[in-house]
């Protein structure tokens, strides 16, 4: 396929191997790196980011649907993965037969999965326990107990994790944390023989806490060089290196009398003879009707988007004339100047004091949906295009 538009999102692989690298010789040596790539390794082009990912040393890669799982295996992915979700009890024969790991929470899920799996099978599970997030797990040792005695009981279930999460580890308060970690190491104790792998903390406290790693720790949005939170970008053991940039080009300018409407609705106006930029890229593309005033870089300068933006094209001020084919960053570094994606997420207020689900919703509902569609897609040595 030949692809002729300018706009396109760029993840550079070298910065994924980096940051799992750092990771790796910050943590304790007997610890190891899950790799979570869910939705669409958060936008970044999950089959790269996975492959990358495993040549850097992280032993598991982490996914939320047993779809994503079977889409690594059909694309060539022999690595162990782990569907953090809750999944329900018919994907048990595909999973076993794909030697994917499935989270469990409780004993009926179990019972109800052995005639599923296939003869010769065995589904590798790693049991969830909730300490305090509220989401999926179990909370109690007759739960687990009732987990390993079905476990035991039959051939068709490998235990092979107990792991938890950490609803609070991105804030400056470590006591939310200090008892989730607690209640997680009272049921760890409980099991009869302590599962091969257990693990518990995400990104911010695998930066933070390097005495809760364990045997593996999960790594997710700050693999892509993103601090969970603002807090942790104060804390950082080492510097992360950002792996999305976010580039176009102008395509057309032209100078614009004052008094002139630009967009839908005229709803800006200059306020004298403006220069004006044209960019193929708009809603239809991620970049939101509410990042309107929002500011992009042109050789290392600030320049708003002005008027609406439109289903494949928006407007930017410019300072003077500059010429058409001038490349253009809207999430990236130019020079000394850099717009980052929280720069994004704080103009469409998400969750403004939760960088983390800030991101993974910017990534998600303003990325993802026509990735797709970005036009240009390439693999070299350090980056690829989607």
């Amino acid at each position: 396929m030949e692809n002729y538009r300018p706009t396109k999102a760029i993840v550079d692989l070298q910065a994924i191997r980096d940051n799992i690298k750092n990771l790796r010789q910050y943590l304790p040596n007997s610890t190891s790196v899950i790799a979570v790539v869910k939705a669409d390794g958060y936008g970044h082009g999950v089959l790269e980011v996975a492959r990358t990912a495993i040549e850097a040393g992280s032993i598991m890669l982490a996914v939320a649907t047993l779809e994503e799982a079977v889409h690594l295996r059909d694309c060539g992915i022999t690595a162990d993965i782990l569907v953090m979700g809750p999944s329900p009890v018919v994907v048990a024969e595909k999973a076993a037969a794909l030697g994917i790991h499935i989270t469990v929470s409780d004993a009926e899920w179990l019972r109800q999965a052995v005639p599923k799996i296939g003869s010769g099978f065995s589904l590798k599970v790693h049991v969830k326990i909730d300490t305090g997030m509220g989401r999926i797990g179990l909370r109690d040792e007759k739960s687990l107990n009732d987990i390993v005695d079905v476990i035991q009981g039959t051939s068709a279930f490998s235990l092979e994790g107990a792991f938890t999460h950490f609803a609070c580890a991105d804030e400056e308060d470590p006591k939310k944390s200090e008892i989730q970690f607690k209640r997680f190491m009272d049921l760890v104790a409980a099991f009869p023989e302590r599962p091969r792998l257990v693990h518990a903390s995400n990104s911010a406290a695998a930066l933070l806490y390097p005495e809760y790693a364990l045997d593996a720790v999960r790594f997710g949005i700050s693999m892509y060089g993103i601090p969970p939170s603002r807090y942790v970008e104060t804390k950082l053991p080492f510097q992360l290196k950002r792996a999305f940039t976010l580039q176009t080009e102008l395509a057309y300018v032209k100078l614009l009398e004052k008094g002139s409407g630009v967009g839908y609705g005229g709803t800006y106006e200059t306020e004298q003879s403006e220069w004006i930029g044209t960019l193929p890229i708009g809603y239809a593309d991620g970049l939101k009707r509410g990042l309107r005033n929002q500011e992009i870089l042109i050789a290392g300068e600030r320049m708003p988007i002005v008027g609406s933006i439109c289903m494949d094209q928006c407007m930017v001020k410019l300072p003077r004339e500059l010429p058409v084919g001038e490349k253009v960053t809207l999430i990236g570094r130019e020079g000394n100047e850099e717009i980052q994606m929280e720069e994004w997420a704080d103009r469409l207020g998400r969750f403004p004091t939760k960088s983390q689900l800030q991101l993974q919703d910017v990534f998600r509902e303003y990325i993802i949906p026509r990735m797709d569609k970005i036009i240009l897609f390439r693999l070299s040595t350090n980056d690829h295009i989607i």
